[in-house]
């Protein structure tokens, strides 16, 4: 039998070859991998259970009364002064549990629930945030680590993953493992948030209690708010180690397309 081979115009073949990769990209994104579920499960798992700690805690905790009676505003002020963080001020932010310090503008910013609250959890949250400050100030190791990767953190948690799909979905390897690779800055940007996390957790209950802030029986009180909020970093290195392994594992040929 005569073999006949079917020529298709160059241009015609460049369409085609498009459109097919433009269907492999839709399908990847549309596709969902049940492998996926072994990977993200337990993380995801892990993160809800850290959030409904948090905020079952800070719920609980916000209700208790100090005795020393002091605003979260005021307790902060104390703090920061006590460490001759005179220059550090005040500021508010809107929502609830946004209260952060911000390395850059020298400023502690505190929610209203927060600031105006007498809380054992008001004490525990903002003795955490000038802790913070404290590292900032004495020059903490770790925080400039963390602070050195936040750009290519962001860049990897965004960037990385597209690139990642398109290099898997169009079979262009070499841009999917640079995908790869820029989502390990995002993976080591959590690594290195949780013993920052820690330690200004430390550094808070020592404060509290040196300051005279809490009492011997509201210590395990200000600890229990300040314990859930460390697992809810565990829970984010957790699910950006699965997200990291999930696509190790694509890559390295455990999901196989035709």
């Amino acid at each position: 039998m005569l073999h006949v081979q079917r020529v298709v115009p160059s241009g015609l073949h460049s369409r085609l070859q498009c459109r097919r990769r433009t269907k492999e990209v839709h399908d990847l994104m549309f596709y969902f991998d049940p492998m996926y579920l072994v990977f993200a499960m337990p993380a995801l798992v892990l993160a809800l259970y850290a959030q409904w700690k948090v905020t079952s805690t800070y719920n609980r905790m916000s209700q208790v009364p100090s005795m020393i009676r002091l605003t979260g505003a005021e307790a902060a002020r104390r703090l920061l002064d006590s460490n001759r963080l005179l220059t550090v001020n005040l500021e508010p932010t809107a929502g609830e549990l946004t209260d952060h310090y911000d390395p850059s503008a020298k400023v502690l910013r505190l929610s209203p629930g927060v600031a105006q609250s007498t809380s054992i959890a008001a004490l525990g949250i903002v003795a955490h945030e000038v802790g913070h400050a404290v590292q900032d100030a004495t020059g903490y190791e770790m925080m400039r680590v963390r602070a050195a990767l936040v750009p290519a953190a962001n860049l990897g948690s965004t960037l990385g993953i597209w690139l990642f799909i398109l290099g898997f979905a169009l079979q262009i390897t070499p841009l999917a493992w640079v995908g790869l690779f820029a989502f390990v800055a995002a993976f080591l940007f959590t690594v290195v948030t949780l013993p920052v996390e820690l330690d200004a957790s430390r550094r808070a209950m020592a404060m509290l209690t040196s300051n005279h802030l809490i009492a011997s029986t509201e210590y395990g009180m200000a600890k229990s708010v300040l314990d859930a909020a460390a697992l809810t970093y565990v829970a984010a290195v957790a699910q950006a180690l699965s997200q990291l392994l999930y696509f190790g594992f694509m890559l390295m040929g455990g999901r196989r397309r035709d």
